[in-house]
């Protein structure tokens, strides 16, 4: 048992995460300059702004450490191995598109219990749409308007008709060589924003999903939002998406993911196939 209900936390942290990005997020778009990480990918002033905000006021809405993409990287994997209960953040996800002035980035927040995502938060400061989640509780849009509506499988398309998105295409290795030749859907895309595609999948805007390998906070909260959207996830090699037993896996997992069971089945067994 929790001892609490995780929908109290949903009206702090959807407040908490609109004030950052009013505060800290939006007024830096299109007036920062990218540098280079360690690892080759993209941060920003606002990458580290918007992590220090939220760092410094999640555990006032639930009392835990907070695990962030812009952290020292050894005091990252201390809290992925061994904290029980902690917040996963990902300040700006999509900050290349972010610092090259395109209109297609998010921030999430995801509370984890033991490796396993329990509450999931997205925003969209563009759309200013938020989606979140909770385990076993459903997941949910607000649009703009401030209407809300229960995210809910809708019918499904066949593979031949699935509109698909893919994350680090040039990492699929003999799957890239297998869509160049015949591309098995009707529409792909690379938006280069992790946590927007799980919500836009999870919301029927995209059918399907494939991603070479992301990091707890590309997923911890919008792998959650599809599930509970009535979504399936497995990995390259596995079924069992949260393999909560095996933290160093669990540290960079491929995505094979649809909208809608059978659609899931026939792109699992694709990709299979051709991995």
């Amino acid at each position: 048992m929790l001892g609490f209900a995780l929908s109290s936390l949903i009206e702090p942290t959807a407040l908490l995460v609109r004030e950052v990005s009013a505060s800290e997020l939006m007024p830096r778009f299109r007036r920062v300059a990218a540098e280079k990480k360690h690892d080759g990918t993209v941060v920003t002033e606002a990458d580290r702004a918007v992590e220090a905000a939220l760092a410094a006021a999640l555990p006032a809405i639930f009392n835990c450490q907070v695990l962030g993409e812009e952290m020292d990287p050894i005091e990252q994997r201390r809290i992925w191995q061994d904290a029980d209960w902690f917040w996963c953040v990902d300040p700006v996800d999509g900050t290349a598109n972010f610092a090259a002035g395109r209109k297609y980035f998010g921030i999430s927040v995801a509370l984890m219990h033991r490796r396993r995502s329990v509450f999931g938060l997205v925003y969209d400061p563009n759309l200013d749409e938020l989606f979140f989640a909770t385990h076993n509780g459903g997941a949910t849009v607000v649009e703009k308007s401030g209407a809300s509506h229960k995210l809910k499988p809708q019918p499904t398309v066949s593979l031949g008709e699935a509109r698909l998105e893919i994350g680090r295409f040039k990492r699929l290795g003999r799957l890239q060589s297998a869509l160049r030749a015949h591309i098995p859907c009707r529409k792909v895309g690379q938006s280069g924003a992790s946590v927007l595609q799980w919500c836009h999948l999870a919301a029927g805007r995209v059918d399907i999903f494939l991603h070479a390998g992301e990091r707890p906070w590309d997923y911890a909260a919008g792998a959650l939002i599809l599930e509970e959207a009535g979504g399936r996830i497995a990995t390259l090699n596995h079924d069992d998406y949260w393999r909560t037993h095996d933290a160093n896996a669990m540290w960079e997992q491929s995505v094979i993911a649809a909208r809608h069971p059978a659609l899931f089945d026939e792109w699992k067994r694709w990709v299979r196939m051709h991995y």
